[in-house]
């Protein structure tokens, strides 16, 4: 804004200056004329003075011209003028300057010519005998005394020349002052004008700039100050729409980040404009690496970008599932529709949702109903047939009918146990169960089981041991705790050979922060898992030895209720087999239950 100012004071100075020129020649044209025109006055004064007091003499006596120009000498002397005695025709018979003989006529003089007209006449010319610019002032005369014509004063300007110039040295002296503190002043107007504008722009600059908290401190009443209120006025709502457009945006990331869902947003050109979080993690890439992209550069997930390529060439809703390696198999619901706005299209936006879990658990869903189908099927079809048979009366010996009898009941009792298991798996499956903790003496406990337990283990001549510290409590639910051990015990008597052993080792551990566990380990001798299985020993009606399961009573759900209560009491459990040697459940629990809050 600097030159801006010394552009604002270089035209008041030439405004100023200008001013001052034309005022100074317009005073030194009045000071000239008031000059003149009070010379002429004294002049006129003293023509009339003298024409009241001077003795005149006939102008036709013989020393008529002798006797004037004697009186105009001596007159001059007095009044520092040129004095001229001039008839009515126009004869000079007197001059204080030079021979009146030597003088042409000056009856066609001005001075004469308005003297004659008006009894004063006023000339200015140059003077061919002086040499000189004079002013001319002639009175006309009629004197008793017998003189007839003019008096004629003149009187050299260069008196006023020389006035006029000291005037005009005054005055440039005065102009030059005058035009310094002129400057002076200009530059302070100036400063003053374009200050509150540089600060102005400043903040405009700072606003561009995206500084919204600058404003303008100036608290003028005048129209810049108006500007300023209204550029703060401007700051203030752009500051308050940024805000609403960044809480807006804030609020549409953490949507966006915190979708479970990809998001996908192809523009008009083809190129990749957005991928949310869910989208990065499930296509392994990066928003800032392929915004601006080709959506053809997501190749790796051919079948998906084939499904995208589809929608954008169509223009429609598309609603598919394709599977990606990513680095496992993935299950993904694309939806894709195209975004408009007022009428025209703006690209399209694909939501990827992973169903992976969904697919897996209908899965789940229908091997359960068709397992579920299964074992009751065989029970129930053992029991129609064995009483088709005793009802046909095909049976006549008792023993076998007994035999009969005790099969029916038996496969009686395995639906029983089915039904049962599958209502206490689907009661914790559905979060319908709920601990009732309590502390529980560890060794008691097991006591217990172990007492439940031993008539089981007799039959086969199994050996069931356990080693407890003496002093263990711990917090749990004892009803589910018992469910737990008694699941494990028992798949460990039955598939342990004749003769084996049973063995539960419990201990607690310190973790590394801070918390209690302790840790359970049901080991026995029998048959072992196979190392494949191990991954789905925990799953619904999942069986090892399908034949011997269901001829030791299984229904296949134990060890799947058990993990649940596990979980329940957030514990862990694990397992570890080795074929023809055994395998070891451990099962690790909180000393201490937390409050659910």
């Amino acid at each position: 804004m600097k030159p801006f100012r010394i552009r604002l004071t270089i035209i008041l100075m030439t405004l100023i200056g200008i001013s001052m020129i034309g005022a100074g020649f317009t005073m030194a044209h009045l000071f000239k004329e008031s000059h003149i025109s009070a010379l002429e006055e004294n002049m006129s004064r003293e023509i009339k003075l003298l024409s009241g007091t001077f003795q005149f003499r006939e102008m036709n006596s013989p020393d008529a011209m002798t006797y004037y120009t004697e009186q105009a000498r001596h007159i001059a002397g007095l009044t520092k003028s040129r004095i001229t005695f001039i008839t009515k025709d126009g004869k000079v018979i007197g001059d204080s300057e030079k021979d009146p003989l030597l003088m042409d006529n000056h009856s066609k003089r001005e001075e004469e010519v308005l003297a004659a007209k008006e009894g004063i006449g006023r000339a200015i010319r140059y003077s061919d005998t002086l040499n000189k610019t004079m002013m001319y002032v002639a009175g006309a005369v009629d004197s008793d005394q017998g003189f007839h014509g003019y008096i004629r004063l003149s009187m050299s300007l260069d008196a006023v020349t020389e006035g006029l110039n000291r005037a005009w040295m005054i005055m440039a002296a005065g102009l030059v002052l005058l035009f310094m503190a002129a400057t002076f002043v200009s530059y302070r107007v100036a400063s003053g004008m374009t200050s509150p504008i540089e600060q102005i722009t400043r903040v405009a600059r700072r606003i561009t700039d995206l500084d919204y908290d600058a404003r303008v401190p100036m608290k003028r009443k005048d129209e810049i100050g108006q500007l300023a209120k209204a550029i703060n006025a401007m700051a203030d709502s752009l500051q308050n729409q940024l805000k609403t457009i960044r809480d807006n945006e804030d609020l549409l990331q953490s949507v966006l980040d915190n979708m479970t869902g990809g998001i996908l947003m192809i523009n008009e050109e083809g190129e990749i404009a957005l991928l949310n979080r869910a989208a990065e993690h499930m296509l392994d890439v990066s928003n800032n690496e392929m915004a601006g992209q080709s959506y053809q550069e997501l190749k790796r997930h051919y079948e998906l970008t084939r499904l995208v390529d589809e929608g954008v060439s169509r223009r429609e809703p598309i609603h598919e599932e394709r599977s990606i390696y990513n680095p496992t198999e993935r299950i993904v619901r694309l939806d894709g529709v195209p975004m408009m706005q007022d009428g025209s299209y703006r690209g399209m936006l694909f939501l990827l949702q992973e169903v992976t879990d969904i697919r897996r658990l209908e899965k789940m869903r229908s091997e359960f109903v068709a397992n579920v189908s299964h074992e009751l099927k065989t029970p129930v079809a053992a029991v129609k047939g064995f009483a088709e048979t005793l009802l046909g009366g095909g049976v006549t010996d008792e023993k076998t009918a007994r035999s009969f009898l005790q099969i029916i009941y038996d496969e009686n009792e395995r639906l029983n146990r089915l039904i049962g298991d599958i209502l206490e798996l689907s009661k914790i499956e559905s979060k319908r169960v709920q601990l009732e903790c309590s502390p529980v003496h560890v060794i008691d406990f097991f006591d217990s089981v172990l007492e439940t337990m031993s008539k089981v283990a007799e039959k086969k001549n199994i050996s069931l041991s356990a080693t407890v510290p003496p002093e263990l409590f711990m917090e749990g639910d004892e009803d589910k705790l018992r469910q737990i051990f008694m699941n494990l015990l028992s798949n460990s008597i039955n598939y342990t050979q004749d003769g084996g052993n049973v063995k539960v080792t419990v201990a607690n551990r310190m973790e590394d922060d801070g918390t209690e566990k302790v840790i359970f380990a049901v080991s026995d001798t029998g048959m072992g898992i196979p190392r494949k299985d191990l991954p789905r020993i925990f799953e619904r009606f999942y069986r090892v030895d399908k034949a011997r399961s269901r001829s030791s009573g299984g229904t296949g759900l134990g060890l799947s209720i058990v993990k649940h209560l596990v979980d329940l009491h957030r514990g862990n459990i694990s397992v570890e087999s080795d074929l023809g040697i055994g395998s070891t459940f451990t099962v690790e629990l909180p000393l201490l239950q937390e409050d659910e809050e």
